[in-house]
């Protein structure tokens, strides 16, 4: 009964290339400590998180994918086949280069205007934002890796709209229930639903997610044109490799 926030659970989400199959990605939080005012309603918390991307189940049945991953299992190297070995991409505080900690904030986000869709006062205990700029992809240190991993991250941004292009600020308002005693089971046993649960049937414990949408609330399409680079791309990494 101290408020203090206990833990953050960050966006998963996914999306689809028609040549590599479905891809989970994952705000993962790496850190956090914070608290909130039952009476004023402040909070107020800082957090460090990273970036993964990895193939969902399905796309392991795809063409292109069974071929990397049999090169890369047969020279004993990484591949992102799930979430524990996932592509990792740094992030950092948008007003502090090279800093990994960043501020959640009492109040809404100013830097863009908010969608009706995306407001939710008449529910809301209290509202706050945050940013974090994305960074580059944590190195392994094998260049075939690295080329790979980072062949799969243009193209998760092709079909995401750049949602993890190194250099993009993404920034949320996070609306928030009022606080409650910590049962530490039921929240455990929570924390644990939520860290597994994207590989369990490729989607969050409450169930299917909601599209992504543009601010007048149309559905996110990627351009067909970007789609088609696809192709070249891994046929050309197939070429350099010899795969």
């Amino acid at each position: 009964d101290e408020g203090r926030v206990y833990s953050i659970i960050c966006p998963q989400q996914g999306t689809s290339s028609p040549l590599l199959g479905s891809m989970n990605v994952e705000v993962t939080v790496t850190g956090n400590r914070g608290w909130a005012d039952e009476t004023s309603k402040e909070l107020a918390a800082d957090m460090s998180v990273v970036g993964k991307i990895w193939f969902s189940p399905s796309a392991h049945d795809r063409k292109f994918v069974k071929l990397f991953k049999e090169h890369f299992n047969k020279h004993n190297l990484p591949f992102p086949s799930d979430k524990d070995h996932a592509i990792v991409i740094k992030t950092y505080n948008p007003e502090i280069p090279g800093e990994p900690i960043f501020p959640l904030t009492k109040g809404s986000s100013t830097d863009f205007p908010i969608p009706d869709f995306a407001r939710h006062d008449h529910i809301a205990w209290s509202l706050g934002h945050l940013g974090v700029r994305i960074g580059s992809i944590d190195p392994t240190g094998n260049d075939k890796v690295d080329e790979f991993n980072q062949l799969v991250l243009d193209i998760f941004n092709i079909a995401s709209g750049n949602m993890l292009k190194d250099g993009n600020v993404l920034t949320w308002n996070v609306w928030f229930t009022a606080p409650e005693l910590v049962d530490k089971d039921e929240w455990q046993n929570h924390a644990n639903k939520w860290r597994d649960s994207i590989d369990v049937d490729n989607c969050s414990p409450d169930g299917p997610g909601t599209i992504a949408r543009h601010y007048d609330g149309t559905p996110f399409k990627p351009l067909e044109e970007l789609l088609m680079e696809e192709l070249p791309r891994i046929l050309a990494y197939i070429e350099k490799h010899g795969i």
